[in-house]
């Protein structure tokens, strides 16, 4: 059912400062849907920040040259920014274990708490939520948003509103592509989008070190559960040995997937504390959301995450049993 975006357009009539919030670890989507909504709130005359939980990944910096985009960590005022706004508004999240520092400013302030998001996984933030989990991309929620008020975005918002689209897409190869997201994406383009270039800056801009850290991860992909699971790892110590950064394996999960015969595919990547994230990828009929949620994380049917401890080898064991168990449950019938 569509969205009655109504009481949004209510919530923002009168009100005049804002924060905008979105996840750790920003994705494209998370910071180009951040980004056209300040846009469009600020075409309104509104006052606006945006203030995340961590800092902007280097390789997406281009999608906020001026640096507009903050880290709750940057100055200790932000925190007071956060108490002291109208409406603070999550955009590409509804869970408080994804909102880091600014979550925990957030549950000690009565402001007025909004959530634009696609995802499955959810907690109760006390917010007003416009929430589409059939929807590709936050991307395509704030401009369905703009559509509803009969407001077109300019071309730097059109730019970041069309990265986060294609990028939630897979480049609009996934199935929650449909004709609706090229529709939006067609009008993108009429406001101004640049699909080369976008394409260019995300995707052309690796640097030697990238290509030396993806080389000694694919070596030791390996294969499970019959064929049907695909994963790797990486280290500290493969950072260390390439000098690339953690954002340099972004992605490097999908190569996975490019094996013939797998349904599921996850790479761990070690954490400066010694963690592990976990990203999941699978194809149409197979759900990694269950797995996530057993360990404490979420995301979508074919794309979800989560934080494990280590050691390596006890995180490897945890996720090949419960891939295992998965893929027994969500088998076809014979």
């Amino acid at each position: 059912m569509p969205i009655d975006w109504s009481p949004l357009e209510k919530i923002i009539d009168q009100p005049n400062r804002f924060v905008l919030t979105s996840h750790v670890r920003p994705d494209a989507d998370a910071l180009g849907s951040e980004l056209g909504m300040a846009l469009l709130l600020r075409s309104m005359g509104k006052t606006v920040q945006i203030i995340n939980p961590g800092a902007t990944p280097a390789h997406l910096q281009f999608l906020d040259p001026e640096g507009e985009i903050k880290s709750v960590h940057d100055a200790p005022a932000l925190k007071k920014e956060i108490l002291e706004c109208d409406v603070h508004i999550v955009l590409d999240t509804s869970a408080w274990g994804q909102l880091g520092e600014v979550g925990k400013v957030m549950q000690t302030s009565s402001t007025q708490k909004v959530v634009i998001d696609h995802h499955v996984s959810s907690d109760d933030l006390g917010a007003t939520q416009f929430k589409d989990t059939s929807s590709p991309a936050t991307g395509c929620l704030v401009f369905q948003f703009m559509e509803a008020i009969n407001h077109t975005p300019n071309s730097r918002a059109a730019n970041c509103l069309y990265a986060a689209i294609a990028t939630d897409t897979g480049w609009f190869r996934f199935p929650s592509t449909t004709s609706k997201t090229m529709r939006t994406i067609a009008s993108l383009m009429d406001a101004g989008a640049d699909p080369a270039q976008l394409y260019n800056l995300l995707y052309e801009q690796a640097a030697v070190p990238r290509l030396h850290l993806s080389g000694m991860v694919l070596q030791r992909v390996t294969t499970a559960c019959d064929g049907k699971l695909a994963y790797t790892y990486v280290t500290q110590s493969d950072f260390a040995r390439s000098k690339a950064h953690p954002a340099d394996t972004e992605n490097l999960v999908n190569e996975c997937m490019k094996i013939a015969g797998t349904r599921a595919a996850f790479i761990l990547v070690q954490q400066a504390n010694r963690k592990f994230k976990v990203s999941l990828r699978s194809r149409a009929d197979f759900d990694v959301t269950p797995i996530a949620e057993q360990l404490g994380g979420g995301g979508h049917r074919q794309a979800s995450g989560a934080m494990l401890p280590g050691p390596k080898e006890a995180a490897l064991k945890t996720l090949l049993e419960l891939f295992e168990q998965e893929l027994k449950k969500q088998s076809p019938a014979e």
